[in-house]
């Protein structure tokens, strides 16, 4: 019997992690890029001596990577290596005062207590409660297609939909945290995880509280030689099977004989395949390579609220900060005014959240003797059409006068080279609609449900995989992604 013929739209990490799962299944496949380089968001760049990882700066569940090459039966170590973090992240606040995220769950309670005189049992209580939601919607709701019968059909999943209710799905994000806590730095702490699906914790469910346990219990992680050696080593591993990838080559159209597929059209020739699995944004593979058969679009994915998306400065700064970590994040004095602005005004508040992340840190040969690589970030709102130049011009006076005053000294003198990505580069770049970098928006109750499926049901051999469909963004999610889409397949 002939190996069926699998085609990839897009080299974002779960394109590449679906043509590892089905090569080593036994398909022939073959993954199509439109830039000359892999990774989608996932990305990196060099400019004046510095090295910037573009895209992701977090590492979490590297297991999901591990088990990638333990499938194609290879030494994980091989090819991927990574330390975990004793600090998770530094955060300040505009009171002065300053948490250390440890690592370790007791130096982690212990120090959030000390700081805020929250009481511990209230830090174990939530962190408990994220644990249970995580074990709840794990193995049941992450791991597997929420459109398919059979994982409905198990009594893993019986016993998880009658603990529905433990998953805190029908109050926000924000009023349960203010409910485990009063100091209000410890709720903005808390609150912040939204923002790791692109999401408001003012609207978004208090489901989203599992994420802290991912990144606590779970620990995160440096990847040596940055995260883009995510990319080139699962690039290394798909080649070594036999994977062949095709740079510079953007998908025009996807083919269909009735409704089915038949193939994808690039520069003009037509590569046929009795699968194609898409890793482009799903709306955009609708409406670019789908755009002769808009009978065939599902119209509740036009009308879903999209994601946030980002505004970032690549710094390079010449000197060094030792009070900072890898990651550190300077909080907004006024949390629900720039939610309001990023989600009802459509803009970007003068006193933003700032991420600043310093892979330097851990890599010295990211900056040159003596300096460091500021990778510097703010949640902003989808593209609407803004007026994107004014924006960037006011961010970055308000970023610089915040990390200035939080560290002491004017940091404008220490920038010696910058490059900027607002959402327009992103849509640009990586073929995210609107440069929403986790395709829709977790601000209901039933977000997760909305999402579309991994799998075409007017189309029959056309998947997709991605932040932009179920289980949704981050790269632990794009690469269960992958594992959802292989198995249907």
């Amino acid at each position: 019997m002939p190996k069926k013929k699998t085609l990839i739209i897009g080299t974002g990490i779960a394109g590449i992690a679906t043509a590892i799962r089905l090569k080593v299944k036994g398909y022939e496949v073959e993954i199509f890029e439109a830039n000359s380089y892999p990774g989608g968001k996932l990305s990196e760049f060099e400019k004046d001596g510095f090295r910037f990882d573009a895209g992701p700066s977090l590492l979490t569940m590297p297991k999901y990577i591990d088990d990638l090459f333990k499938l194609a039966g290879k030494e994980p170590s091989d090819y991927f290596n990574y330390q975990k973090l004793d600090v998770v992240c530094n955060y300040f606040y505009e009171d002065g005062s300053h948490i250390k995220a440890y690592a370790d769950e007791g130096k982690f309670v212990a120090e959030v207590s000390k700081i805020t005189s929250e009481p511990e049992a209230a830090i174990k209580k939530h962190a408990e409660n994220s644990r249970r939601i995580y074990n709840i919607t794990n193995h049941v709701f992450l791991e597997r297609s929420l459109h398919q019968l059979k994982t409905y059909l198990n009594w893993g999943a019986i016993k998880s939909i009658f603990r529905l209710p433990q998953i805190d799905a029908m109050r926000t994000m924000h009023k349960a945290n203010t409910s485990f806590f009063k100091d209000e730095r410890v709720v903005q702490f808390f609150d912040r995880y939204a923002t790791y699906n692109g999401s408001n914790p003012y609207s978004a469910p208090a489901t989203l509280n599992v994420i802290p346990h991912i990144e606590q219990h779970f620990g995160a992680y440096f990847p040596e030689g940055g995260m883009y050696s995510i990319v080139t080593s699962l690039v290394e591993l798909a080649e070594s099977l036999g994977v062949k990838f095709h740079y510079n080559s953007p998908v025009d159209e996807v083919i269909l004989n009735r409704q089915k597929v038949k193939g994808i059209k690039v520069k003009g020739g037509l590569y046929e395949a009795d699968i194609i699995v898409s890793n482009m944004d799903v709306l955009f593979t609708y409406h670019k390579l789908l755009k002769d058969h808009p009978k065939l679009h599902p119209q509740k994915i036009l009308q879903q609220e999209r994601s946030s998306s980002a505004l970032i400065f690549y710094w390079g700064i010449n000197k060094q900060f030792p009070q900072l970590g890898l990651h550190n994040i300077f909080f907004s004095a006024d949390y629900k005014v720039e939610f309001d602005h990023i989600w009802q005004q459509k803009d970007i508040y003068y006193d933003p959240t700032v991420y600043l992340n310093i892979s330097s840190k851990y890599q010295p040969t990211d900056a040159p003797v003596g300096c460091e690589n500021w990778f510097v970030m703010i949640n902003g709102p989808a593209n609407t059409g803004q007026d994107w130049d004014q924006l960037i011009a006011d961010a970055r006076k308000n970023i610089i006068a915040k990390l200035s005053k939080n560290l002491g000294e004017d940091i404008s003198q220490f920038i010696i080279s910058e490059s900027v990505l607002d959402p327009r580069g992103i849509e640009r770049r990586t073929s995210s609609y609107q440069g929403s970098i986790y395709g829709t928006s977790s601000n209901s109750q039933f977000a997760a449900f909305l999402r579309h499926a991994n799998k075409s049901s007017k189309i029959d051999g056309l998947y997709f995989c991605g932040g932009s469909v179920h289980p949704g963004g981050g790269i632990p999610l794009c690469l269960l992604s992958a594992k959802i889409v292989s198995d249907w397949v």
